[in-house]
């Protein structure tokens, strides 16, 4: 099963649906530490905040949390929701995007957020993850990634 969503949000694929909610519509608790699996494949780290566009209706951006140990030297990184595959089999999270590329990426801490409503940071977020913004008409899509074609 592949989906690609025209609106813009994270592409499913992979196998089943089981019992209760799911793929399609999931408490983001649900998706609090699922791992992130880079283009190259290296586990990259774990989503430890969904962030919602409250006045859209929207999710905005996956946290990624990178690095560290018990939370300290922790490095988060705000991954464009469009820019990520979620894959029912693995249970995992891809994104088209290689591991040294978001390790380069120099992120923020948890003590010093970005303001992510400011659509000029929002804007030069997607760019990096060669992706719309998820405010814009239509997210770019990626043929070498799964789902887009």
């Amino acid at each position: 099963m592949s989906t690609l969503n025209p609106q813009g949000g994270a592409r499913i694929v992979g196998g089943g649906t089981g019992d209760g909610p799911g793929p399609n519509v999931m408490t983001s608790s649900t998706l609090d530490g699922t791992k992130v699996i880079s283009s190259d494949g290296e586990d990259i780290g774990k989503i430890s905040d969904i962030m919602l566009d409250v006045q859209n209706g929207r999710i905005a951006y996956a946290v990624l949390s990178e690095g560290g140990f018990l939370g300290m030297g922790t490095t988060l990184h705000a991954i464009p929701w469009n820019a990520l595959t979620l894959d029912t089999e693995e249970k995992c999270f891809h994104v088209s995007i290689a591991a040294e590329q978001i390790k380069s990426d120099p992120g923020f801490d948890k003590d010093h957020w970005p303001s992510m409503a400011d659509s000029t940071w929002g804007t030069t977020v997607h760019q990096y993850y060669n992706r719309n913004p998820y405010w814009s008409a239509s997210p770019e899509i990626d043929p070498t990634r799964p789902g887009d074609i």
